[in-house]
């Protein structure tokens, strides 16, 4: 009789193409389940596990947590965030573009004085020359007055005196009442420093700064004809009960409407003490 032919099976080695198929599905099962596993299990851990183990403590629900987590509710998850129903002030809203420099160049000191005597010159002075708690106006220049008139008028800077009194001027009589008084003050020539004889830490702090503490000189913008940004005022001279108290608003982060936070972060570095001889320094009445 004649010999059969061995079948397929029978005569494939192991390892041939359709056995190491049959095992390649295996693995690939294996190894699908072990990953879908462990993802499952650090959702778990991740979603269920921890917010619950920190909700207590956070003052949220179960379902508040949860969501958190999973990104659906803001803040992070499974942390409780307060609500701030606090407005704050605007910051400073000038720019100084060509239509403002336009209407500062132009502007009228005859206009100005009228409105000077009439609003004004009962805190600020005839001719700028404020005492005590006022400022004084005389020595600067047209773009420090008109910024801050500005800054009265939108808000960025608040003074029960002096808001509605901006507010009521348009910006062209701004930039009068600014002309009039940079014009005004410039026959003023007792603005400076007087001899000093005080604290030379004080002196050096105004006149050089503190590189230690990235406190940049007083004198590097508060002087005329240094430089500094176009708005900065001039403080030599100034009354040092009215420059104590903004040093304090800065500081203390009630004052904002300083461009970029300069001035709170300055102020903050200073401690109370230098604030108030720094200001005795600049007066002139050390």
């Amino acid at each position: 009789m004649a010999k059969q032919p061995a079948r397929r099976s029978d005569r494939s080695p192991a390892g041939a193409p359709a056995e190491q198929a049959a095992v390649d599905r295996s693995w690939r099962l294996y190894a699908s389940t072990a990953v879908a596993a462990g993802i499952l299990v650090a959702a778990l851990i991740g979603i269920l596990v921890i917010p619950a183990g920190q909700r207590e403590n956070a003052g949220l629900s179960f379902y508040e947590a949860v969501c958190r987590a999973l990104g659906m509710s803001p803040g992070s998850p499974a942390q409780a965030q307060p609500v701030s129903t606090a407005t704050s002030l605007p910051v400073s809203q000038v720019s100084w573009d060509p239509e403002i420099m336009r209407i500062l160049a132009s502007g009228s000191t005859r206009r100005g004085a009228a409105i000077a005597a009439q609003t004004c010159a009962a805190c600020h002075g005839d001719k700028g020359l404020a005492k005590l708690q006022f400022p004084a106006l005389a020595g600067q220049t047209p773009e420090a007055i008109y910024k801050q008139l500005s800054d009265f008028q939108s808000g960025a800077r608040v003074n029960p005196q002096m808001t509605p009194v901006a507010k009521a001027l348009p910006v062209r009589d701004l930039a009068n009442v600014a002309a009039y008084y940079a014009a005004e003050s410039k026959s003023y020539t007792a603005l400076g420093l007087r001899d000093f004889s005080g604290d030379v830490e004080i002196e050096k702090l105004a006149r050089e700064g503190d590189s230690h503490r990235r406190i940049p000189a007083c004198m590097s913008c508060h002087v005329n004809g240094v430089g500094g940004p176009i708005e900065t005022p001039t403080i030599t001279g100034q009354n040092a009960d009215y420059i104590v108290a903004q040093l304090n608003a800065y500081a203390s982060g009630t004052r904002k409407n300083d461009v970029y936070g300069r001035m709170r972060n300055i102020a903050a570095k200073l401690t109370p003490r230098e604030r108030e001889e720094l200001a005795r320094y600049f007066e002139g009445t050390l």
